[in-house]
């Protein structure tokens, strides 16, 4: 016995890596083998093998061509291949230039390998790729998985996959290998299962069911199917038997129609199989359209699920008809059981993974791009009829050139089958073609069908004269309801024509009666009783006389005369029927059934031996009777016969006036033909002369081509002048930089106004065209970007005779750019040269005082011999004074080297968050001085040193703190403002202020507001610094014992409104 395999597919796109790992770190060693497809780069290396391995134990591979797939393996797709499966191998091919939909065609492949031991999993991903694999997945009985959207990265695959209504488990990654151990220990039902007793008595409750309640009627397909189609089901809704979940379903409809859905799987594709679409293309098709003239050309699809068939067949047709130059009608009924598929079959609108199925010339042709999808045009469209057809119930469309009905009798019983077979034979047209799927066959038919093509199952109907029994169809559509196919012309009436309201059906069916309706021209409307006892079985006659026996046909056309006659109703007993037991008495009463006259006629059939109580009741007498009717018919012809003489009076008369006509044609023909001689003469000399032109046009057209593409290249920009300074022509980049119009060609340069000053140039110009040197400048234009500007002449006829000059312009705006930043850096780097000179010179003063009297404490320690304690502590204070101003020093010159660096460092920042860290951080100080503190900010973002910001921001705040008011608790308030070329940030206090004569010295290094508080004085220096480096600057406002404002100026380099940041300011 051989081993069964399952085979796991992975689909995954853009954010699938994570996903894949959590599901393989649940994954047991269970027999199994996966298959990871992946979208990726054809130049990427792969580095899943390595990354993978931390999450599994199984052996990781990456794929290659002929490999043998084996259990307890993952293999990987190549970066560069796409890849399938054929007889238990991994075969890979080169990817195609364009659009490779790899998870599909992987799926396709395993479906077709391993039926229902095939699972597909789509994960996190981008596009639609693995939708149409599924659905194959799905068709060969195999189970499907996607990951919950809301859980992946990318929702679009997963999404695409859900959206299809295929899919039996939404899961997160952990949970998928427990459903695919249930499925594959059997707890998931599947196919390979005998049916016994009691599961088929469910089975035909079921069918019942579905049949009683909806629509579809399954009880005439295979019980495999069915029966594997319910128990997968109840197993994905954990129902313990299908006897639980036949109780569910006689309460939940909709469930009900869920489980339909499950029976109709529409899965189809464009030009499925290839090889058969192509002897379509190149021999069944051209041999209908050759045997047709001016006649529609008629096709059936039954079962054509979501339309890709019945609009190949479309496209065949509509290219074989060019091909033979035929403008024949086509009519193309598509047909199905399943709405939602002919839905979107009518829609005509299919993702873009139809490319691989249709070729880049059809789609161009026949469909029009339309999003990620394609639709089909309206030209192809406007041929197809899509329409619910029911093949168990419905009659079928007849006279029919092509019938496709593939794949859909492998799921019937075979008497079903044979039934289908036999509607399919009747509706085709004698010469017809059936077209099947590739298991299928016409066992009980070959000798009414022809075989074409034996692997691609294609038929020829041989038989002209074809019949079917009533028995064919269901009594619902003949009995109970209307008749709905009759004569064209009748349509109109169709609808308005009802029994007269006074006729109650239910009255005479139980008084015994049955009857029909008819309408002025003997067609069948209505039909109550058991009526078809009466009638000959001959489908698709509504005709009343032909559908009546001999001798209810002589009958019925003379009480019909006579009711018409007299309008009452009309009887005639005693008419005997071939399998009627009875007499029977048949009645005929007009009727009027609406305001606007409408005639209808009841037809009544009454079995019984009793006498008729209508006044006007005739015995049947078939001799009488027959006589009579002959008499009516001989009236009838003579009445004929005069109006068919009549018509041929009028015809006559109109022949003699065509005959007269055609004599006038023909001697204006020969006129024409005169003239049509000598105008051909002339034409001949007209196409030598346009030959020689045609000729010039192309060299023309080749030279206008070149210079069109050198002047679409030239994305700077030049400018063609004449002698006369004119404009002549531009270059598109010149138009682009100048506003430069089309309507300025012809004008001279100094009329036009445009960015660019070219009364600067002109003089270049002039020069250009009396000496003929090339000269170049750099110019600014008005929109302040900067050019490089070349002037040179231009040569005429090959000659070095200059006839005018080129400008061409090239962009240095991006040069200027950076030789400007590189000359601010210089300035700055200056500057920092300047001020770390000067503070050197100060600090090594300031080191080497500390530092004296370091080593003084030290030799008095080193002299004196006993030492007390107090004298100890003492020295051991002075030590530390001296050490500590020495870290001061120290920690002021790495303060300034900071802020130095950081001046370069700019970013959006937010002045309100940069004050809400500063007053956290000194939160106690402010709780122990009982200070308040506001802001009030216009100005809330800005482009700036984020470090140099709070720097300056905090060393405010500490000042005020600092220099508070023995007599008040300080209030600081902080606040900015936008003006035209600042952003000011204010901080003001009420604190002890600064009297007049220290303002000039307070933002100087080393100076402080008051000799006696701690700290180096360098807080104002280097706020001044970092202010005046941005190239704004400080002001500053006191007045002694009220309180004090610094106002510092930031220049602005750009306005600009930011999205996330309100009020964001970009600063230089």
């Amino acid at each position: 016995m051989k081993e069964v395999q399952y085979i796991i597919g992975i689909g995954a796109s853009a954010g699938g890596m994570a996903q894949i790992n959590t599901f393989f770190d649940y994954t047991p060693l269970d027999g199994v083998s996966y298959i990871i497809i992946q979208h990726l780069s054809a130049d990427h290396k792969s580095m899943m093998s390595s990354l993978l391995a931390r999450h599994s134990k199984l052996n990781i591979l990456e794929a290659e061509h002929g490999m043998l797939v084996e259990k307890n393996k993952v293999y990987l797709i190549p970066s560069k291949n796409r890849m399938t499966i054929k007889d238990g191998r991994l075969l890979l091919t080169d990817k195609e230039k364009g659009v490779n939909f790899t998870i599909n065609t992987f799926f396709a492949s395993l479906a077709e390998e391993k039926g229902d031991k095939a699972i597909g999993i789509i994960l996190s991903g981008t596009g639609e790729d693995g939708t149409e694999g599924i659905k194959a997945i799905k068709n060969s009985g195999g189970l499907l998985m996607v990951s919950k959207p809301e859980l992946t990265e990318f929702d679009q695959m997963p999404l695409s996959a859900i959206a299809t209504g295929l899919i039996d488990y939404i899961v997160s990654p952990e949970q998928m290998p427990q459903f695919i151990q249930r499925y594959v220990n059997g707890k998931i039902w599947k196919a390979d299962m005998n049916i016994d007793e009691e599961d088929e008595k469910v089975m035909m409750a079921i069918t019942k069911l579905i049949k009683d309640k909806l629509p579809e009627d399954f009880s005439g397909y295979k019980k495999a199917t069915i029966l594997r189609r319910i128990k997968r089901r109840a197993s994905l809704l954990n129902f313990v038997n299908i006897e639980s979940y036949l109780d569910v379903l006689k309460k939940d409809t909709a469930e009900l129609q869920n489980l339909v859905k499950d029976f109709l799987i529409s899965v189809t594709s464009f030009f499925r199989d290839k090889a058969a679409f192509r002897i379509l293309e190149e021999s069944i098709i051209p041999d209908i359209i050759a045997g047709k003239e001016n006649e529609d050309i008629k096709i059936w699809v039954a079962g054509c699920a979501t339309g890709e068939e019945a609009y190949s067949l479309a496209i065949l047709v509509r290219e074989q008809l060019t091909v033979a130059n035929k403008t024949n009608k086509i009519k193309i009924f598509a047909t199905d059981i399943d709405n939602e598929a002919l839905l979107v079959a009518g829609k005509g609108y299919y993702s873009e993974n139809i490319e691989k199925d249709v070729s880049p010339e059809r789609l161009a042709r026949f469909f029009s791009r339309d999003g990620k999808g394609y639709k089909v045009k309206y030209s192809i469209r406007e041929m197809l009829v899509f329409a619910h057809h029911d093949l168990v119930k419905n009659p079928p469309y007849c006279n029919i050139d092509f019938i496709s009905c593939r794949n859909l009798l492998i799921y019937m019983i075979p008497t079903l089958q044979r039934k289908i077979l036999n509607m399919l034979h009747f509706g085709m047209r004698y010469g017809g073609y059936l077209f099947l799927g590739p298991s299928e066959n016409v066992t009980d038919f070959t000798s009414d069908l022809e075989e074409v093509n034996k692997k691609w199952k294609i038929y020829k109907n041989v038989v002209a004269k074809r019949s079917m029994s009533l028995e064919t169809f269901t009594p619902p559509a003949l009995m109970g309801g209307k008749l709905y196919v009759m004569p064209p012309k009748m349509l109109h009436k169709r609808k308005n024509t009802t029994l007269h309201v006074n006729t109650d059906m239910n009255i005479l069916i139980e008084m015994g009666y049955s009857g029909l309706s008819i309408d002025e021209n003997n067609q069948v409307l209505n039909v109550f009783g058991d009526s078809t006892r009466f009638l000959s079985q001959k489908m698709f006659i509504y005709h009343l006389p032909d559908l009546l026996s001999e001798s209810l046909q002589i009958a019925f056309v003379t009480a019909s005369i006579e009711a018409d006659k007299t309008n009452k109703l009309i009887s005639v007993k005693g008419i005997k029927i071939e399998g009627v037991n009875s007499p029977v008495t048949l009645s005929v009463k007009p009727l009027t059934v609406n305001e606007q006259g409408d005639k209808t006629r009841l037809i009544l059939f009454l079995e019984e031996d009793t006498d008729s109580n209508t006044k006007q009741t005739f015995t049947f007498n078939e001799s009488f009777f027959t006589d009579k009717y002959t008499v009516n018919i001989k009236e009838e012809l003579k009445e004929t016969k005069e109006k068919l003489a009549s018509t041929h009076e009028i015809l006559n008369v109109s022949n003699e006036n065509m005959q007269s006509f055609n004599e006038e044609l023909l001697s204006a023909n020969e006129e024409m033909q005169s003239t049509n001689e000598e105008m051909q003469s002339v034409n001949e000399e007209l196409q030598t002369i346009n030959t020689e032109y045609q000729s010039k046009i192309r060299e023309l057209s080749n030279l206008n081509d070149d210079l069109n593409n050198y002047f679409r290249s030239n994305v700077n920009g030049q400018i063609f002048v004449n002698k006369e300074l004119q404009l002549m022509k531009f270059s598109p980049g010149a138009e682009a930089h100048f506003n430069l119009l089309e309507i300025d060609i012809g004008r001279p340069l100094s009329n036009i106004s445009t960015n660019v000053k070219f009364e600067i140039i002109e003089a270049d110009i002039r020069n250009v065209l009396t000496d003929g040197l090339v000269i170049t400048r750099e110019m600014q234009a008005i929109n302040g970007k900067w050019f490089q500007v070349m002037t040179m002449p231009y040569l005429r006829n090959g000659i070095n005779e200059t006839d005018g000059a080129i400008i061409t312009f090239n962009d240095i705006s991006e040069l200027k750019k950076i030789q400007k930043e590189l000359s601010n850096s210089n300035k700055i780097l200056k500057t920092i040269n300047t001020d770390l000179d000067n503070f050197v010179f100060a600090s090594s003063h300031d080191l080497l005082n500390p530092m004296n009297n370091i080593e003084q404490i030290i030799y008095f320690i080193k002299e004196r011999d006993k030492i007390s304690d107090d004298e100890t502590n003492e020295y051991v204070k002075m030590l530390s004074t001296a050490v500590g101003k020495f870290r001061g020093v120290i920690k002021e010159m790495a303060t300034i080297g900071k802020m130095e660096s950081e001046m370069f460092t700019l970013e959006n920042i937010s002045i309100e968050e940069i004050i809400e860290e500063i007053l956290e951080s000194i939160k106690w100080k402010i709780s122990s001085d009982r200070a308040t503190i506001q802001t009030f900010l216009e100005v809330k973002n800005i482009h700036f040193s984020k470090k140099n910001c709070r720097s300056m921001i905090y060393n405010l705040i500490n000042n005020a703190l600092k220099f508070k008011s023995p007599v008040r608790p300080p209030e600081i308030v902080i606040s900015t403002k936008d003006q035209p070329d600042y952003i000011l940030l204010s901080v003001r206090d009420n604190g002890i202020g600064i009297s007049k004569s220290k303002i000039d010295s307070i933002f100087k290094m080393y100076k402080q507001v008051n000799a006696g508080s701690k700290g180096q004085g360098l807080g104002l220096f280097l706020i001044n610094k970092i202010i005046d480096g941005s190239g704004g600057k400080v002001e500053v406002e006191s007045e002694p014992g009220v309180g004090t404002e610094f106002r510092l100026y930031i220049k602005k380099k750009t306005i600009t409104q930011d999205v996330d940041s309100p009020n964001y300011i970009e600063l230089v």
